[in-house]
């Protein structure tokens, strides 16, 4: 696949970390918007012996190369203690940018991440969107396969995405030491994908795979902490009635939902991409609101009795209540919820997704394709 413009805007002088899963571009990002930047790419073996034996060798360098001022430390979070050395050499007001990516938040969670708190401001690269395939995007295929650059520049996007699932459970599980039980952790994973786009009910995820409960909470933090997986809670903003309270759990891409998810012989396609869709507008909204909306925050809604919108997108010039069907036909309850949401909140614009063709307004609720809303999002 030829290179594509992304959606992230480039940063001319401000230091950044940039966060993002194995696979979704990011040193091909960092090398076409920052040609002359000089690497230390820390999965190569030489590079992490030098550095993580001392890391001090990282102000040997720069100070070494006066005429640069673009530094990239790819995959920082191998390597840690770079940070404080980062730290010293920003202080030094020399005008230089670092830029220090990394697909895993874990390690900088506990060790580094404050050291930088002002002097470096944090951006995420997502899967593409489909803004950014343009009429490459389709939306079958991206249900079926995802829409990580990696598994999309493949020969084989199936057997890639086998591959790549396969990476993550041994590269950044397994050999970082994020859990003794591999296959534990394996089996927990099978599981936790039956709850993609719903509220996670964590004792039964644990009793399906018979792992005790605070082992399961610890996997869903390693899960969330190595970037493929993410929870949005419940929209908090004063309502009228009761709301439910616990997060709603998704895997950061459809195509590795589909390749987690076991399929048993009650599955219905029906079912499968139902949620592999609802997934995919939550990807596309993360991705908008890290690109383009940074005021903005992604939540869902619930109450006690049942009403359900969901995805409300919440800022300061944007009010969104959003929900995802994969009926090709509108029917009477695909529009309950927002209508229930829309008499606690008016001033919301309403959209119901579909995979029907027409474009409709029916008691002020947008009917759009869901092709055309992601394709234009943004």
């Amino acid at each position: 696949m030829e290179l594509l413009k992304r959606k992230l805007e480039k940063e001319e002088k401000q230091s950044f970390f940039l966060l993002g899963p194995r696979g979704t571009g990011k040193s091909t990002y960092i090398k076409n918007e920052y040609p002359d930047a000089l690497l230390v790419d820390l999965l190569q073996p030489d590079d992490f012996r030098a550095y993580s034996s001392k890391p001090e060798r990282l102000r040997e360098l720069v100070h070494g190369n006066p005429d640069r001022s673009v530094f990239v430390l790819d995959e920082i979070q191998k390597v840690p203690d770079l940070l404080g050395v980062v730290h010293a050499l920003i202080e030094e007001k020399k005008g230089r940018q670092f830029i220090l990516t990394g697909s895993s938040a874990r390690k900088l969670k506990r060790t580094g991440v404050n050291l930088l708190a002002g002097r470096a401001v944090m951006k995420h690269l997502h899967p593409f969107i489909a803004g950014e395939l343009g009429n490459r995007f389709k939306l079958n295929d991206a249900l079926k396969i995802g829409l990580i650059p990696l598994i999309l520049g493949s020969a084989e996007p199936k057997e890639a995405l086998s591959a790549y699932i396969d990476l993550y459970i041994k590269e950044e599980i397994k050999s970082e030491g994020l859990t003794r039980n591999i296959g534990n952790f394996t089996r927990f994973l099978e599981t936790v994908a039956f709850s993609h786009g719903s509220v996670i009910n964590i004792s039964n995820v644990a009793r399906e795979c018979q792992i005790e409960r605070k082992t399961v909470e610890g996997y869903l933090s390693i899960l969330e902490d190595i970037l493929l997986a993410f929870r949005i809670p419940v929209f908090q903003k004063k309502a009228k009635r009761s709301l439910a309270s616990h997060p709603k759990f998704y895997l950061f891409d459809a195509g590795v939902f589909f390749a987690i998810r076991p399929a048993g012989p009650a599955d219905s396609t029906t079912e499968l991409e139902g949620a592999a869709l609802e997934g995919l507008v939550a990807q596309h909204l993360r991705a908008h609101i890290d690109y383009r909306a940074p005021d903005c925050k992604l939540s869902f809604w619930r109450t006690y009795s049942g009403s359900e919108v969901d995805f409300i997108v919440y800022g300061k010039d944007t009010f969104w209540a959003i929900e995802v069907k994969s009926a090709r036909e509108a029917k009477p309850e695909h529009l309950r919820g927002l209508q229930a949401f829309a008499e606690d909140f008016p001033q919301a614009e309403k959209f119901l997704l579909y995979r029907g063709k027409d474009r409709l307004n029916i008691d002020g609720i947008n009917l759009l394709p869901c092709e055309d809303f992601l394709s234009t999002l943004g």
